[in-house]
């Protein structure tokens, strides 16, 4: 499958997807527009005994062209897993559980191969508050893990907490999507995103 947009936190566009889920549920309703056109999402979603009121998938394939599209090489690909759930708490513990599941997912769902150049498995917590302790830690999170050295790609694990009725969030340094849980400003495209990232990568 290949991806469904550029920016997986672009704005919506005028046409709607078709059987986008329904969640019963102002605010993830409100995320789900912004990001229905770059991931295939689904609502109670359960993983490895863990329930998520939202799951996307996101994946892109690129490919180097020369003078004709029949004409393909360098060919690689790009994954997201995005899990997204309520809670009315959320401190260091609850995090670290989440990067373990993380890690866990990427040993079972990876088949790392030379074509294979990035999965990210994005946990996003919605709570009320963003408390101190957990803020310190999203905010200073980084977990990359190279496949083989890298000759097979690399996987990262990212964090998001985000507070819709404080109108407060926070996101480690790779959780490009975090930008469309912000649903209190418009989205500004501030750095290079995951699509960006893979291009240079491979023109590099």
């Amino acid at each position: 499958m290949s991806a469904r947009g550029d920016d997986p936190t672009g704005a919506v566009e005028d046409e709607e997807p078709p059987d986008l889920p329904e969640y019963g549920d102002d605010y993830l309703d409100a995320v789900r527009d912004r990001i229905a056109h770059s991931y295939d999402l689904e609502r109670d979603s359960r993983t490895r005994g863990e329930r998520f009121e939202m799951y996307g998938r996101l994946h892109m394939d690129r490919h180097k062209q020369f003078f004709h599209p029949a004409l393909r090489f360098g060919h690689h690909y790009s994954e997201e897993h995005l899990f997204v759930r309520r809670a009315d708490d959320v401190d260091e513990a609850a995090l670290e559980s989440l990067v373990t599941l993380g890690h866990d997912l990427a040993e079972a769902w990876i088949d790392p191969d030379e074509e294979h150049y990035i999965t990210e498995f994005t946990f996003v917590v919605v709570a009320p508050e963003v408390p101190a302790a957990a803020s310190s830690f999203v905010s200073g999170f980084r977990d990359r893990t190279l496949l083989r050295g890298g000759y097979y790609g690399h996987y990262e694990v990212n964090l998001v907490v985000v507070a819709p009725e404080r109108e407060r969030a926070v996101a480690s340094s790779e959780a490009d999507v975090a930008q469309a849980f912000r649903t209190w400003e418009q989205i500004e495209r501030t750095g290079p995103g995951v699509v960006e990232r893979l291009v240079r990568w491979i023109w590099r």
